[in-house]
């Protein structure tokens, strides 16, 4: 199984790869997690990359993951977000053949919502206004790419059980049916239906459902 975090800066995806390593390796799965390989680049060069430089970055990331081999790797970030900061920062759209082509070979893709307050991190961050367009671009691409992905919304113990949810819904094929979803007969993984697709309310309400946690979110826009 290999899990992809993806998701805007600041919202918790490292907390989740760590948390989620943690959870799994307690039922006794050995797990990889693969962190963020521009951090790391970042951090050696003491600044972000330029232009031509993404490429590489992305490239190097989707290597680290190719290159493990228990049975489930954890993706702290993807090539793909590489490919997004890319198009955002420099108009670049060259990378998505590659960064789709190996987003495609993850067995479930969760997006990590907007729910939790942005936090300074140094060079990795620009600040809270760039992730509602990041988060957007992020949707797009997914979507035009052909890709299934879920997102997780929540803090703590209830971000990391909905991304528990989520996945064994892929691994397990067991997870009981939810009430707006259709079940992929390829990847038996859950495609979420909705004609809020970006309405954070709306799947928040989907997750807690299944949860059973109906008092959580509200009504269903």
């Amino acid at each position: 199984m290999k899990v992809a975090l993806l998701g805007a800066e600041s919202t918790g995806k490292t907390a989740l790869a760590e948390e989620l390593a943690t959870a799994l390796s307690a039922r006794g799965e050995q797990i990889t997690t693969v962190p963020e390989h521009l951090r790391h680049w970042c951090k050696a060069q003491g600044r972000t990359p330029l232009a031509h430089e993404q490429m590489g970055i992305a490239a190097e990331h989707a290597k680290q993951v190719d290159a493990a081999t228990t049975p489930w790797v954890i993706a702290d970030t993807t090539s793909l977000m590489v490919a997004i900061y890319s198009e955002l920062l420099f108009g670049d759209r060259s990378l998505y053949p590659m960064a789709l082509a190996h987003q495609r070979s993850y067995d479930i893709t969760l997006v990590t919502g907007l729910d939790l307050p942005w936090v300074a991190d140094g060079l990795q961050r620009d600040g809270p206004h760039v992730r509602a367009p990041v988060d957007a671009l992020l949707r797009t691409s997914l979507a035009s790419g052909g890709i299934e992905f879920q997102v997780v919304y929540g803090s703590g113990k209830q971000r990391l059980q909905n991304a528990l949810v989520a996945i064994d819904s892929v691994a397990n094929y067991h997870a009981s049916t939810p009430t707006s979803g259709l079940k992929d007969s390829k990847t038996n993984s859950w495609a979420w239906f909705c004609e809020h697709c970006g309405d954070s309310a709306c799947e928040r309400h989907l997750f807690t459902a299944k949860l059973g946690l109906a008092a959580a979110a509200g009504p269903k826009q």
